[in-house]
Formats: structure tokens, C-alpha cells, sequence
């Protein structure tokens, strides 16, 4: 049978602090009602001081780990925005956390959209032979990037990790990644931004700009830029896959706002309900979106054994993508 990457674990984690809307209202000029008509969210979870992405990512791997029975990896992928350090990269921190020895672990930076990246890479190395078991993680400690002042992001964004253990199958299992499709466009890069910390900062010779230290988002463009492309490369990897979109039974979209899922769905023909959203428990978490949108979904029962699932999401970068794969048989993590 065909070699595929196969979906042996899931798991996901989130910081224990949780930030209500009436909690942000009381320092911002906001109020739940005007975030839950907006963003559909109700409430998010931020790190404490001396948590770090690191920690989450760790945790949401052992616990991917343990999902799948297995104590080991080949291979750790992390997708974040906000690694612990500029440099080095974060993976290797986190594969030591999990204590898996001297394993290849990288980052990958593709905001949003870093997960389903991480998800190609990681089902590229198991078809290319080159690892058995793949530890793809979404990971985010996005509260440290955003300006305390700004409601428009400050309302959005929260803290987690999601991990999936990729193994080698074959494409006719349950739990087979089928195809992923993923595409940029750079000349978008300001739409999603934190324009200061890097080497164009850094050699410009000029003062620090206070906003430049802060993530930054242009909401209306995004928001138009995001339903048309994730819908786009929804149709582009179905049609790869040789599914239609009546044969799906759970999107699964970056949870970047409820109304953008729903208009997702729109663009695709499929019915709101099959949207699988928890961003109003935890918020946009960025890279840790999808996977821990997909935790949820296995432990409510709405992903079940056998399922099409087609994934999407459209980030900084700018960055978009989907991918389809078939829910594997999986315990509640």
C-alpha cells in the first residue's frame, strides 16, 4: 500500500489563567458584548510570568505522546510566532523538555498558518522515509506580543499549544494526512506584522519605534484576505484529495473569528455546523489554533473515527493553506 504520515496522537494545553471579557473591560474600551458580537469570543488563556512557549509546547507534546501510547520521536517540528528566544530556535529546547534525546527539531514561522505548514514538513519526512514518528506542535505565548493598550488585539489573541504525533501508515488508514496545500504572498507582509526586533529594525540605524514593538493588524483586510484564500485552497486541496465538498464532514479552520469560519463555510457549501470552534473558550492562538481546535474536537465527540476533515487557515506572511486527512481512531486525550 501507499506510504502515507498517519495520525497516531493528539493533545493539546493551555495556561491556567483565564482572561474574561468583563476582565478586559475593565482596563480597555471594550465590553463583552462588543467582543462576543465581533470576535465570538468569550474568554482566552494568557501564560503567567516565567511561562514560556516552550513549556506549553512540551506539555502539548507529552501529551500527543501519550494519546498515541509512544515515548518517543524521530523528528520535532514546532510552528510559532513567539519562540522563547530570537535565537536559537525553540524545537530543540522542547525536544529536550520531552527528553527525546538528540532528535532534528526546527522552528517553522508562519503565523497562522504555521501549523498546516508544520503538518507538511512533518508528513514529508515520514513519505520520504526519513523519520517514523513526527511530533508536529503549534505553540504560541502570543500575550507577549501584544501592546496592553490595543483593543482591537488584545481582545483576539490567547496562549496554547496543540500537538499531533505523525507516524508511518499507509493512505487507506484512519488518521491519513492526504494532501496539503500551502501558498504565500509577501507583498501582504504589513497586513500581519511585528515590524520591530529583526535585521530590517536593527540595520535601519533609527530609534526603536514604541508601536513597532507590538503585533499589529490590519482586521478588515485580513479578514477579506483570509475567507477568500483559505476558501480557495480548501477547493485547490479537495480537489487533490479527489474529495468533494459534500463528502466533508469537519472543517476545521484557523480560529481567528467566528464569522470568518462561518463565511468559510459559506464559500464552500457546507452547513455552520460543521465547523468545529472553540475560539470562545480560548481566542486566537495562532500556530496552536488548528491543533488544539482539533483536541477539542475529538474530546466533545464532533471529530470521529473515519470523518473527512478538511483544515484551512491564512496568516502573517502573508501565509494560507489546507490540508485533508481522514480522523483517525484515537481515545479522547
Amino acid at each position: 500500500m501507499t506510504r502515507a504520515a498517519v495520525i497516531a496522537g493528539v493533545g493539546g494545553h493551555v495556561p491556567a489563567r483565564v482572561v474574561t471579557n468583563d476582565e478586559l473591560a475593565q482596563r480597555l474600551d471594550t465590553s463583552d458584548a462588543w467582543i462576543r458580537s465581533r470576535t465570538g469570543i468569550a474568554q482566552r488563556h494568557v501564560v503567567e510570568p516565567g511561562v514560556t512557549t516552550s513549556d506549553l509546547a512540551a506539555e502539548a507534546g507529552r501529551r500527543a505522546l501519550k494519546n498515541a501510547g509512544h515515548d518517543t520521536a524521530d523528528l520535532v517540528i514546532v510552528a510559532t510566532t513567539s519562540p522563547d528566544r530570537p535565537c536559537p530556535a525553540t524545537a530543540p529546547t522542547v525536544a529536550a523538555k520531552l527528553g527525546l534525546g538528540e532528535v532534528p527539531a526546527y522552528d517553522i514561522a508562519a503565523v497562522c498558518s504555521g501549523f498546516l505548514y508544520a503538518l507538511q514538513a512533518g508528513a514529508a519526512a515520514v513519505l520520504a522515509g526519513h523519520a517514523e514518528r513526527v511530533l508536529v506542535i503549534g505553540a504560541e505565548a502570543f500575550s507577549t506580543l501584544l501592546s496592553p493598550t490595543d483593543r482591537t488585539t488584545a481582545v483576539i489573541f490567547g496562549d496554547g499549544a496543540g500537538a499531533l504525533l505523525l507516524r508511518a501508515g499507509t493512505a487507506d488508514e484512519p488518521g491519513a494526512v492526504h494532501h496539503v496545500h500551502l501558498a504565500s504572498d509577501g507583498t501582504m507582509a504589513d497586513l500581519i506584522t511585528v515590524r520591530g526586533g529583526g535585521a530590517e529594525e536593527r540595520s535601519s540605524g533609527l530609534p526603536v519605534r514604541e508601536e513597532d514593538r507590538y503585533f499589529r493588524m490590519e482586521g478588515k483586510s485580513v479578514f477579506f484576505a483570509a475567507v477568500r484564500r483559505m476558501a480557495q485552497s480548501s477547493l485547490t486541496a479537495l480537489s487533490r484529495t479527489g474529495w468533494d465538498t459534500a463528502q466533508v464532514d469537519r472543517l476545521v479552520g484557523h480560529q481567528a473569528n467566528t464569522r470568518i469560519l462561518h463565511a468559510v463555510a459559506e464559500q464552500l457549501g457546507l452547513p455552520a455546523e460543521r465547523a468545529v470552534i472553540n475560539i470562545d473558550q480560548v481566542g486566537n492562538t495562532s500556530a496552536a489554533s488548528i491543533p488544539l481546535a482539533l483536541a477539542h474536537g475529538m474530546a466533545t465527540g464532533e471529530l470521529r473515527t473515519d470523518d473527512r476533515v478538511l483544515l484551512t487557515a491564512f496568516g502573517g506572511g502573508a501565509t494560507w493553506g489546507a490540508a485533508t486527512v481522514t480522523w483517525p481512531d484515537l481515545p479522547p486525550s
